[in-house]
């Protein structure tokens, strides 16, 4: 029977890598909903921030604490992540709450992404035990350890399988003024995606679009100042000149739309597993009608895509030849990641084996 292993104090927990043997799952709020076979790590027992200075756009804290902890901090001061991580649990069917260190673990990144980038952009520095047991530090503008890498940006989205972050340190911005949202109703994945390509090739600073496959609608988001945010909007209305019905969310309207966008709204109620599918925009539609999506959600002008299938149904073998890759978020062991390229697989095991010699965390999340 596994066993769940949870700590307050740092040195403890390089302590129990040092004497640890057998492989362990890392674990934050748990919302990806992971089926441990193994034992696990429990995160959160590191909570809580370390310092914040609103003047500095710098933030500094603990791994288990939680994202709406480190909103709600942000919030209070007018400021927020920039970045605009999916939150997964209802279209997961799970519960627990996200994990800043969940975030950076898995560089996760939402409708922002086009514009501002995803987590790893924003990451300063961080403190981790490595597979030795040892506590390291990394930060400033390009800091590397022994291993000559650059170990900031390289344990973003290393989902865990380099060392167990104890904390990060990472940039945030300020709260835009107002925003404002273009609906493009009844169309198609095709028009979507010219609609939003045409819209990011604008001069009038879009910084999200998205496009929900079941309801035909797009939706083209713009922030900043009030009347700058105006004057894009209506220039952007008058430059599309779709024979479409096209309308505008204000304010609180248009950040409940990309809420529900941001938390997958449209599919979180349909059964079947999560699928994240990456591809070139241009690639959008022809995903959409060769896997027969009568729902889902396509972000970033259509370079992504998120959707739902059988339990047990292999999405990479049926894209084919098409540029790109997927992931099961659904898999309760094991993650996952559809990676064909001999290359990049002897990179990764290269690394892991720098960092962590014994093979002891979260075997088998990246191949």
């Amino acid at each position: 029977m596994s066993q769940a292993f949870k700590f307050k104090d740092e040195q403890d927990l390089a302590s129990f890598v040092q004497e640890r043997v057998d492989p362990v799952f890392i674990t934050g709020g748990q919302t990806r909903g992971v089926d441990l076979k193994h034992d696990r790590v429990d995160m959160t027992g590191l909570s809580g921030v370390v310092d914040y200075e609103p003047g500095a756009l710098t933030m500094v804290a603990k791994t288990g604490t939680t994202l709406h902890q480190i909103e709600e901090v942000l919030k209070a001061e007018g400021q927020q992540l920039a970045f605009e991580p999916t939150i997964l649990n209802t279209a997961l069917g799970t519960s627990g709450a996200s994990t800043i260190g969940g975030v950076f673990a898995t560089n996760a990144s939402g409708p922002r992404r086009i514009q501002a980038g995803a987590a790893r952009d924003f990451l300063l520095g961080v403190r981790y035990v490595d597979g030795h047991g040892n506590v390291i530090k990394n930060g400033g503008r390009v800091m590397k350890n022994v291993t000559g890498y650059d170990v900031v940006k390289l344990m973003a989205g290393s989902w865990g399988t380099l060392g167990l972050l104890s904390e990060v340190s990472f940039k945030v911005l300020p709260m835009p003024a107002a925003q404002a949202t273009l609906v493009i109703s009844g169309i198609n994945a095709d028009v979507a995606v010219d609609v939003m390509t045409a819209s990011l090739n604008t001069a009038f600073d879009v910084n999200s679009v998205a496009y929900d496959i079941a309801a035909k609608c797009a939706y083209v988001r713009f922030e900043g100042f009030e009347q700058s945010v105006k004057y894009r909007t209506k220039s952007l209305m008058d430059t599309l000149a779709v024979d479409r019905e096209i309308a505008v969310l204000e304010n609180d309207d248009s950040a409940a739309a990309w809420s529900n966008i941001r938390m997958l709204s449209a599919i979180s109620n349909q059964c079947g597993d999560l699928w994240k599918i990456s591809v070139r925009p241009t690639d959008g539609p022809q995903i959409v009608q060769k896997l027969g999506l009568a729902s889902g959600i396509m972000d970033w002008s259509g370079g992504l895509i998120w959707a739902k299938f059988d339990a047990g149904k292999t999405v990479r073998d049926i894209l084919g030849d098409i540029p790109g890759h997927a992931i099961n978020l659904s898999a309760k062991t094991g993650l996952k990641f559809s990676n064909t390229n001999p290359a990049l697989t002897h990179l990764q095991s290269a690394i892991r084996e720098k960092f962590d010699p014994k093979g002891i965390f979260n075997p088998g999340l990246m191949g």
